[in-house]
């Protein structure tokens, strides 16, 4: 008898019932499971925004049981990553399939001490070959698949060209120029502003674009992390001058006047998402302004550099076989790539290549950019400029969010906000047990 149900887990509440039920079994430490076969129900968890995908999945697979669990969803959330600690401790209870509320939950799901996310490399192979490697490349560890991408975020250069047109100005072609112009646009009209600092993914704007090594995986114990590295200081010098030039704010792209600082917005590297969840639906900016350019280069560099917000992953548990497998497996198969998903209801750029440009002919539709086939193009072209950047036990977005505006706002000056946040870094690294080089 099929069982199709959505469990809401207000509060983490289901989460925490799950824990306990889990914990019920024989909590024989971290001893190898023998892996589980259901008969073929699968329960899944994901986030509120995933819902409507699982939804899709429910009315594409009817004869598939399957209890969906929707779980908190907080970016750098803890509930999550407790209840699988109680999971593994008790040896049951894991979900099938999770989409993990953070990237940087694949760390944990992932190392020795869990072993939950399953290596899909050989039981996916057919689904991993329609992904860039640049895009998976978050799910690659130690050169074994993990997880697949949801959707890909890379980071464009948003401009607004109806102020571009109106006032004479070009798109820069460097990052270099783009400081430049972001303070001579500041200083001719005031209030104007080209970026954003205070939010945990302007790490990923600023210092993976410029390939800063903040999250350098050498091993499951080991990270390299190195604010002194030259890739770190010139973004930190390129920083220090558009905030001294008033052309940054120190107000991160979720706070709650962050909609009204948006509309002076007139430039800023930032993921593809921001083009449909934040300018259209979230800030309202209207229509015809907004549009997407190719990822800058750095001076002297022939190829574009980029950073990525986000683009959520999806796991599946490695502690099951048999029919319950082969279910989980059509999931993840399903949410990864099929269009009822991804092209119809996601609002993100999907991460699997084949059914990127059915999605994109979506924009033209949709008539919202300036400039359309640049914005398909622009979004194209950055999936491969993605610096390297690994998920690690630390959660650096938190702690770029403590140090940095924080030390702006008290009047401390960029570099001592970036040393700040490197000094605690390394001290995070080390506290969840790195050894930092």
């Amino acid at each position: 008898m099929k069982t199709n149900r959505i469990l809401a887990a207000g509060v983490g509440l289901a989460i925490a019932s799950l824990a306990l039920a889990g914990c019920s079994g024989d909590a024989g430490g971290n001893a190898p499971q023998a892996q589980t076969d259901s008969g073929g129900k699968i329960t899944v968890w994901v986030d509120p925004p995933r819902v409507p995908a699982a939804e899709a999945f429910q009315k594409a697979y009817p004869d598939i049981p399957i209890d969906v669990v929707q779980i908190d969803g907080t970016v750098g959330g803890k509930t999550v990553k407790q209840s699988f600690a109680n999971f593994d401790a008790a040896g049951s209870g894991w979900p099938d399939a999770i989409f993990f509320p953070s990237n940087d939950d694949i760390a944990w799901a992932t190392n020795s001490t869990s072993n939950y996310a399953a290596d899909l490399t050989d039981i996916m192979a057919d689904t991993i070959k329609g992904y860039d490697p640049a895009v998976l490349s978050f799910c690659n560890i130690d050169g074994k698949i993990r997880c697949l991408r949801n959707d890909a975020a890379p980071d464009v250069f948003w401009y607004n060209k109806a102020f571009f047109d109106e006032n004479g100005y070009t798109v820069p072609t460097t990052w270099e120029e783009y400081g430049d112009l972001a303070v001579k646009i500041a200083a001719e009209h005031p209030g104007k502003i080209s970026g954003f600092l205070g939010d945990a993914y302007a790490i990923n704007r600023y210092l993976q674009a410029s390939g800063c090594p903040t999250n350098d995986r050498i091993s499951e114990s080991e990270a390299h992390i190195d604010l002194n590295d030259a890739t770190c200081t010139r973004a930190t010098d390129l920083l220090d001058k558009m905030y001294k030039g008033k052309a940054l704010s120190t107000q991160g792209i979720f706070d709650g006047d962050a909609a009204a600082e948006g509309q002076n917005l007139v430039m800023s590297p930032g993921a593809a998402w921001w083009g449909n969840y934040l300018f259209r639906d979230t800030w309202k900016i209207p229509a015809g302004q907004m549009t997407a350019a190719a990822p800058l280069p750095w001076k002297g560099e022939s190829k574009p550099s980029t950073g990525n917000e986000g683009g959520g992953l999806w796991g599946a548990s490695s502690h099951i076989t048999g029919k319950e497998l082969e279910n989980t497996l059509t999931f993840m198969k399903f949410v990864a790539t099929d269009p009822r998903w991804q092209v119809d209801l996601s609002t993100g750029l999907p991460g699997y290549g084949p059914v990127q440009d059915a999605w994109l002919a979506k924009l033209k539709t949709d008539g919202y950019f300036a400039d359309i086939p640049t914005t398909q193009a622009a979004f194209k072209s950055a999936l491969g400029d993605v610096q390297p950047y690994s998920y690690m036990l630390y959660d650096t977005g938190s702690v770029w969010t403590e140090t940095v505006s924080p030390t702006l706002i008290s009047g401390g000056s960029v570099p001592d906000a970036i040393k700040k946040f490197g000094d605690e870094l390394v001290n995070q690294a080390k506290s969840v047990g790195y050894t930092v080089q």
